[in-house]
Parts: C-alpha cells; structure tokens; sequence
C-alpha cells in the first residue's frame, strides 16, 4: 500500500482464533515412482492401493498418477506424476527450466498457460487437473455458506488461497456474510500490478448493500510470497472498518495469502 487512494501493496487483519492442525504430507515419492506400472504387483499400483487401503496411504505421485492416468512415451504415469510435483530447477547444461511445480499445490494453483507447456500434457489431463481445483474451491464454499466463518477460521484461509494464491498479480476480494456469519457471496472486487491494487471503499459498501450484509472478511494476495502486512495494509483495514460501520456492517478479518501460507489480521491484532 503506497497510497490511500486507496492503493495497498501488501497486508490483510482477523478476529477469531485459527483452530489449523499440522497438515498431512504425503509427498515422498515412493519406489513405484520408478518402476513401470506393469511390473509392479497388482495391489501396489496406485488405483487398487486407493480402493484396498484407502487415499490417505498414497503419496502425492501416486494421487496424482491415478488422475492424470496415462503417461507420455518414454515416461509411464508415475514418472510424469514425479516430475511434475519436483520444484522446478534450472538445467545448467542448456540453462532452460526443469519441469516441474513444487508439489501438489504449486500444480493446482499454477496459470493454466503454465501446464499447456508441459510436454506430453494434452488439453484432456490439463482440464482434469483444473476441474479438481475448481470442485476443491466449490466444496470449500458451499461448507462456508453451511457453516458460520467463525467456526471454521481454517477453511476461509484455505478458501482465499484456492481463489487468489495463484495470481500473478494482486487481487482485493471481500466475503459477504449473513447476520450468522455463513457466506453469502464472494467477489474479487479490485485487480492491480504484481506490488499494488486500488481499493475503492465506496465499492466495497455499495456491494455489501446489495447483499444485504451483516458482516465481511477482507483479504488479498502477496505474489511477492510474503504474506506480512504493510503499514498501508493495516491504513486500508481501518478505512474499510470506518466505512463499514456507518451501515452496521463489521469486517471480520483481513486475510493476506500468497503461495502455500496465509496470515489473519485479527489474529494479530490489526482489525
């Protein structure tokens, strides 16, 4: 945030306590990764292994394997699932970049430009990892419109970073909630550069008559990765609040996320 115009380069606020356990990994790839499909035994094979033993005792590589189902010649499914999940490298030889997305959230949150230059990554597997995004952000919201926000503080962080975390440049969004705090709608309200984005707080409450709001969260994206809030994120939070107030409407929180973190306003006093 360079200026209150209201332009804000980086930062976000909240008022409830984040009840997030430590996430599960299963990105270690295991032997199979290495080993064609068709040698290895029937019941180790990603698909029979899901239905026999259950999602959770997959890696990543096999996850993705079982929906990615093909590999591309020269390299079977599990080897193009491998490769796909490796953080990306600069090859010194030919000084190109190395395939790669940094694990399963780099994949699904990459620019789907990014995955149409994936040798061998036709439009049928590009689409599949796609629709798995967008039915991951569907279910996401339909559990916030089911369930009031404060009850689930962990959700509307993973919400905001299906939505935005991906986003080559910074983008305002507001969460309208009803009187029992359940989402009523999201809108991505304010788009701008990699570093900053003009907030119109007319805007924010014109929409939040419209739906007939009770009360918002607030949040935005850092592309720079960093998700600690600027002292213009913190001027923007309180002009919104201000402006909010004088139709009774309360912000919540103030959500900042960039590519694989998050961090709440309200959780550090900033709302």
């Amino acid at each position: 945030m360079d200026n209150l115009l209201l332009l804000y380069g980086h930062g976000a606020a909240a008022r409830y306590r984040s009840n997030s356990a430590p996430a599960r990994s299963f990105n270690a790839v295991t032997p199979s990764a290495a080993m064609p499909l068709d040698h290895m035994p029937v019941d180790a094979r990603p698909r029979e292994k899901l239905l026999q033993r259950g999602p959770a005792a997959l890696s990543d590589t096999e996850l993705l394997a079982i929906l990615l189902r093909t590999g591309i010649p020269g390299k079977d499914v599990l080897q193009l699932a491998d490769e796909l999940l490796r953080t990306p490298h600069r090859v010194a030889e030919s000084g190109t970049q190395a395939l790669g997305f940094g694990g399963i959230a780099g994949l699904l949150h990459t620019d789907p430009k990014a995955l149409a230059q994936v040798k061998g990554l036709g439009p049928a597997k590009r689409a599949e990892i796609l629709a798995v995004l967008e039915l991951a952000r569907r279910a996401m919201a339909q559990r916030l419109q089911e369930r009031a926000v404060l009850d689930s503080p962990q959700a509307v962080r993973q919400f905001f970073q299906l939505h935005l975390s991906a986003l080559p440049h910074e983008v305002f969004a507001v969460m309208f909630l009803d009187v029992q705090n359940r989402m009523l709608a999201m809108e991505e309200m304010f788009k701008g550069t990699v570093s900053q984005t003009s907030v119109y707080p007319r805007e924010v409450v014109v929409r939040a008559l419209h739906h007939q709001a009770s009360a918002v969260v607030l949040a935005h994206n850092h592309p720079s990765g960093s998700v600690q809030p600027s002292r213009a994120d913190e001027a923007l939070t309180q002009t919104l609040k201000s402006a909010l107030a004088l139709i009774d409407v309360r912000v919540l929180d103030h959500i900042i996320v960039a590519q694989g973190q998050s961090l709440s306003m309200a959780e550090q006093g900033l709302v």
